[in-house]
């Protein structure tokens, strides 16, 4: 425990990822969405893909804590149940494929995720079918699977919602319930396959103190009325990550 604790301070480029890690709380606590969006791009700069996605599980099941029982309250259950249960039959082979990736390609993976999202945000691209049990529970498999691929449940589930009649308040505790709820099942299927290490437990540990601040700023700041305010900065602060995130930059070097 000691040289874990000792190996996770001493990360070179430690200090990056709290920068990712508390903008991530941010736009998480406004929004409902974005943390693995915002982190991944940061962590991957400075730590093993496995690694990354260890963090932000550890760090993502701490830093949120103080919006669950409020998220509870105002969320449609149903939709929740459905999302996790078609999750938890993708993730094991999402993490299946994240084993024969380089790092360097898991990163233009989790930066390009987080673009093709903001862009179909943007441009009004997203699922206009029937919000049906069964459409619901496919989307939560599909989010499984880029949870494990990449360490990104939410795109698939973010732009299944943004279809929902749901109130804005109902959609947002639902992404962070489902969010919070699919860091369990990650971090659960990663250690029955035996490939948790203290080290990043240790790293995501200590980021859940600058995301859970962010995420109560985020929450502070939060105004129903002005939810389109909200999404555009969410979107900004997403594609910059993504932006920075990619490997082209220091391929330039």
């Amino acid at each position: 425990m000691s040289e874990a604790f000792t190996a996770a301070i001493a990360t070179p480029g430690l200090w990056f990822i709290v920068i990712g890690a508390l903008l991530a709380g941010i736009v998480r606590g406004f929004s409902g969405f974005g943390t693995a969006m915002i982190y991944l791009p940061f962590a991957a700069q400075v730590v093993p893909p496995l690694w990354a996605i260890i963090t932000l599980m550890v760090m993502d099941v701490i830093g949120p804590i103080p919006l669950v029982r409020p998220a509870w309250r105002a969320s449609q259950k149903r939709d929740l149940f459905l999302l996790l249960a078609g999750s938890v039959l993708l993730i094991p082979v999402g993490l299946s494929l994240l084993d024969t990736i380089s790092p360097e390609t898991y990163r233009y993976i989790v930066s390009g995720i987080a673009l093709v999202l903001v862009l179909c945000l943007v441009f009004g691209l997203r699922y206009s079918g029937s919000v049906s049990p069964p459409v619901t529970l496919g989307v939560g498999a599909l989010s499984g699977f880029s949870g494990g691929l990449g360490g990104v449940p939410g795109p698939p589930a973010i732009l299944f919602y943004m279809a929902s009649t749901l109130p804005v308040k109902t959609v947002r505790a639902n992404m962070i319930l489902f969010l919070f709820f699919t860091d369990f099942l990650l971090l659960g299927i990663i250690g029955i396959r035996g490939d948790l290490a203290m080290t990043p437990i240790i790293i995501g540990a200590m980021m859940a103190i600058p995301n859970a601040a962010g995420n109560l700023i985020g929450a502070a700041i939060f105004d129903p009325d002005k939810a389109a305010l909200y999404r555009a900065v969410a979107y900004v602060i997403v594609a910059g990550a993504a932006i920075i995130g990619l490997p082209f930059w220091s391929n330039l070097g």
